[in-house]
């Protein structure tokens, strides 16, 4: 009898009971599809506190160490036999990789969810990525972008001879558990994002300040999400007296519900490979507000399921809000379509399977 092959899965995140996203559902349903082809599988995450979501996972927490470090100690200390590594949100074509060919690792796919800044990376890191590409992606088998703009900076950072072992592979959701929009709450703007500067939010409230008050006082937007920059963006509010319109709602399990009760989801980032929170916006029926960056384009087709602007540009942000409150900008038509049909999280769990050994 051929005994299993055992799969080890290093994610650079922290698993939380509040925040049940798209990814954490995917994790779900991809160890439960290995499971079911005979694969043994084993979980390595940054932290992780037990909860009811992920009962069915073998989940070994970092407890808010290095886990790639964690992995490895692990692996050489206790003598776990794992044939293929996977690794999200990890680094690319670092020392870790030879690490862990080097401890009996056979086959190695990595997936890259990191989005790069604005302005590009400085030309010291480029030189060192360069570098890295050459010493270390021969211990890498497989590279995956979650969308295409991922895919060509991949090979820009790391070298263009990955071309022939670089593929996409779109995150997809899962679409059942969204409830769709059935009221048009035009007014009503959600944000669900982690609060930090590269996502912009910076500029939603700033483009809020300066619409006028007729108008501002129609308007509410809904922010849920935590994160180092929520300080800031309390203050800006408090600064620009925008508290009775802004309002904080920290982090939500039940976004797959509450996006219906929304007429857009803002998503002013500067920073994006393949956004989840698309996704799932479009999945509710909810068109999207958002910038140029990352995979954006690749998903918002402006004025047909959202609307786009240049990152940064709070003045064209400010003016598409006013003309959604003046009713000049509107989008009547389904955008859930394509989610269905493409975004899937069965055709996200499928795609990823078939590239295992």
């Amino acid at each position: 009898m051929i005994k299993p092959k055992k799969i080890a899965v290093v994610c650079d995140y922290a698993l939380n009971s509040n925040r049940i996203g798209g990814m954490d559902r995917f994790w779900v349903a991809y160890d439960s599809k290995a499971k079911l082809l005979g694969y043994e599988i084993d979980w390595y995450f940054s932290d992780y506190e037990p909860f009811e979501f992920f009962s069915e996972l073998t989940i070994y927490s970092a407890n808010n160490q290095n886990v790639e470090l964690f992995f490895l100690e692990k692996v050489i200390s206790e003598k776990p036999q794992y044939d293929v590594l996977i690794t999200h949100f990890v680094a690319l074509c670092t020392s870790f990789f030879k690490s862990a060919k080097a401890i009996g690792i056979q086959h190695t796919i990595v997936v890259d969810h990191n989005p790069r800044p604005l302005e590009g990376f400085p030309i010291s890191k480029i030189i060192k990525n360069k570098i890295k590409g050459v010493l270390y992606s021969r211990y890498i088998d497989q590279f995956i972008g979650v969308s295409e703009y991922t895919r060509k900076h991949i090979l820009k950072d790391y070298g263009y001879f990955l071309d022939k072992k670089t593929t996409v592979i779109y995150n997809g959701i899962d679409t059942s558990v969204f409830v769709k929009r059935t009221q048009e709450n035009k007014n009503k703007f959600i944000v669900t994002s982690h609060l930090r500067q590269s996502k912009g939010i910076q500029d939603l409230l700033k483009a809020v300040s300066i619409v006028e008050e007729n108008i501002k006082n129609q308007i509410q937007i809904d922010i849920y999400g935590d994160g180092p920059y929520e300080k800031e963006l309390l203050d800006m509010a408090t600064k620009f007296n925008l508290n009775s319109i802004i309002n904080f709602k920290g982090s939500s399990s039940k976004l797959n519900e509450l996006y219906a009760n929304y007429a857009y989801l803002v998503q002013p980032t500067y920073m994006e490979c393949f956004s989840l929170s698309i996704l799932e916006s479009l999945m509710s029926n909810v068109p999207v507000i958002t910038t140029t960056v990352g995979g954006n384009l690749e998903i918002i087709e402006h004025r047909k399921n959202g609307f786009i602007f240049e990152p940064k540009d709070y003045l064209v942000l400010a003016t598409i809000i006013k003309n959604i409150v003046l009713g000049n900008f509107k989008i009547d038509n389904d955008v859930n379509f394509q989610i269905e049909k493409e975004f899937n999280l069965e055709k996200m769990v499928t795609n990823h399977i078939q590239l295992l050994p």
